[in-house]
């Protein structure tokens, strides 16, 4: 059975977002740029599906706007579908758990979650996160407090930490 999914566009001071709901929760948010991925990220988790673009058909931007804005807790209530393995899904929780205006290296987060040694599979579930900005994986630093790779590009993690103050 077709499961039919929600897209919508936003054009944010960060640069375009594509948001995908899945009965009204969100399952999916990507920069624009980077929609190919975001489209594979969705034929994964629903291997037969249907977008149907509705203008904020769940009030989301409203929120985005008020993090973009300075209320950088704005998104930590947020509803969220985390398809994944559950290993994944662990590596998202966790992250969801970060402070805005905090960082956390790879090797403190696998620390964090009981697996000292999974440093790689950590880093490696992060660049899988299907939910930028609120599963954030931007405040996911190198050991020595360099910014490491970020799927949405280092330019805007720099950004993202700044504006969140753990720059």
């Amino acid at each position: 059975m077709t499961k039919q999914l929600v897209i919508d566009y936003f054009d944010s001071k960060i640069g375009p977002l594509i948001m995908v709901y899945d009965e009204g929760i969100l399952c999916a948010l990507e920069f624009g740029e980077y929609e190919a991925r975001c489209y594979k990220i969705l034929a994964k988790n629903y291997p037969d599906y249907r977008l149907i673009q509705e203008p904020d058909p769940f009030g989301f931007r409203i929120i985005l706007t008020r993090y973009l804005s300075g209320d950088t807790a704005a998104l930590n209530d947020v509803n969220v579908i985390m398809n994944g393995t559950e290993f994944q899904k662990r590596i998202w929780q966790a992250l969801r758990e970060i402070p805005s205006g905090s960082t956390i290296s790879y090797s403190g987060l696998a620390r964090q979650i009981g697996r000292p040694k999974a440093v790689r599979a950590l880093g490696y579930a992060n660049s899988l996160n299907p939910i930028a900005l609120v599963i954030p994986c931007h405040r996911v630093i190198g050991k020595n407090g360099s910014l490491t790779g970020y799927a949405g590009g280092l330019a805007r993690k720099t950004w993202l930490l700044r504006h969140e103050g753990a720059l």
